[in-house]
């Protein structure tokens, strides 16, 4: 259900309509092209506020590591590696040494590739993983913005971005994490695939393979989009179909590394093994968290863990089936937003952490299902949602932020 737009809105997509044609005819976005500036200017502003918020708040996260009213003082240099925790480590020793140990073989390979070339200017492959999603981070509201904009209208777009940013765990957006890298091939994926850019579709969806295993749920969408583009007519089928292939081959390419490096075809999937995660029913995940909260005292790390950990996951479940019934339902041509947001959630919950705590890393994986803040975006019309969404997600931002800048257990 379509935003209603106002006169300025029409300018607006006036513009992205001729922009569109335009790009259509040389299959590149045209980053220059009116819609594509609108889009910055729209999103900078938010871009720069959360940054600065974040940087505020690393500031003066340094109270929780000093004593009332004393006089040590801390380093300048703390407050950029108080944001290297947990993963960031391994991308880090990745992108140094490679390889190594076969446990490393479940993260891709992209973003400490990335890391390593650009640590060769900045000397430092950590403050190189920074620099790289700090760059995705806004790629990534430009790209979602001009998405939205072109397919639900200018206010949802806002709306959208705004959801995004201040959801929980946005703020591994920021970190030396490959959640923004991944996420900014997965939209230009999709902005290709609805303009019917097979090829450059192809090419984005490679690099989010090289990323992500998930990206194989690109898959979904693609095929939906160029089938609904040949009104499912196999006769008008072309070479062009073959360009799917991009969603798997960067999964493909780091597989046959994985039996050269270690005789393992599938080693990345079974290293998951060593960080104690392997395929469930999907509903064993949501079955443990209750045991968790059932049994476990309400005030132990653990429930309280499990509580926090559980919310993402039902506000975006809450947004997919949403997607399918009620005023908010996407429509028939949207529905490969519906099918990639399905696909995304379903891989995510079958693949929980055994060790004792089912819902490591879901909270952050959530980011990855970009139609679920489109839903929400329809949703935020009304005010009423719109503060009760704000409300919730601001303060579990910046609780889950300062838990990470002090060293605490947020993954």
């Amino acid at each position: 259900m379509q935003d209603s737009i106002s006169g300025s809105e029409t300018n607006t997509l006036l513009i992205v309509e001729d922009t569109t044609k335009s790009a259509g005819n040389s299959g590149l976005p045209q980053i220059l092209s009116g819609g594509w500036r609108e889009a910055l200017r729209q999103v900078l502003p938010l871009y720069l506020g959360l940054h600065l918020t974040f940087l505020l708040l690393t500031y003066f996260a340094v109270l929780f590591s000093i004593n009332n009213f004393s006089s040590h003082n801390l380093p300048l240099s703390i407050l950029l590696h108080s944001w290297n925790r947990w993963d960031s480590s391994i991308y880090t020793n990745i992108a140094t040494t490679g390889y190594t140990t076969f446990s490393r073989m479940a993260f891709f390979p992209l973003f400490p590739l990335a890391e390593h070339g650009l640590a060769l200017f900045v000397q430092d492959p950590f403050i190189a993983g920074l620099i790289i999603s700090n760059i995705a981070m806004l790629g990534i509201f430009v790209i979602l913005y001009r998405l939205v904009v072109e397919d639900f209208g200018r206010e949802r777009a806002w709306r959208t971005v705004l959801y995004l940013a201040f959801f929980p765990t946005a703020f591994f957006f920021v970190t030396a994490y490959n959640e923004s890298l991944f996420l900014f091939f997965a939209l230009l994926t999709f902005y290709h695939v609805r303009h019917g850019h097979w090829w450059m579709a192809a090419l984005a969806a490679f690099f989010a393979s090289l990323t992500r295993s998930i990206a194989i749920c690109l898959l979904v969408p693609f095929i939906w989009e160029y089938m609904c583009q040949r009104d499912f007519q196999w006769r008008k089928i072309r070479l062009d179909l073959l360009s799917n292939i991009g969603t798997f081959g960067g999964i493909i390419l780091f597989a046959i590394f994985g039996y050269l490096r270690f005789h393992d075809l599938l080693a990345f999937s079974h290293a998951q093994k060593t960080w104690n995660r392997g395929l469930s029913w999907p509903w064993h995940i949501f079955a443990q968290a209750y045991k968790i909260i059932r049994y476990q005292p309400i005030l132990s790390f653990q429930s309280i863990h499990t509580i926090m950990d559980l919310l993402p996951l039902l506000i975006i479940l809450c947004a997919l089936v949403l997607a399918f019934i009620g005023p908010w339902k996407l429509s028939r041509d949207q529905w490969s937003y519906a099918f990639y947001a399905v696909a995304c959630y379903f891989v995510i919950i079958i693949v929980p952490e055994t060790g004792g705590y089912p819902l490591a890393s879901t909270g952050r994986f959530m980011l990855e299902i970009f139609p679920a803040f489109i839903i929400l975006g329809a949703i935020g019309k009304n005010r009423v949602f719109n503060i009760f969404y704000l409300s919730i997600c601001l303060p579990l931002l910046t609780f889950w932020l300062l838990q990470w800048l002090t060293g605490k257990w947020i993954v």
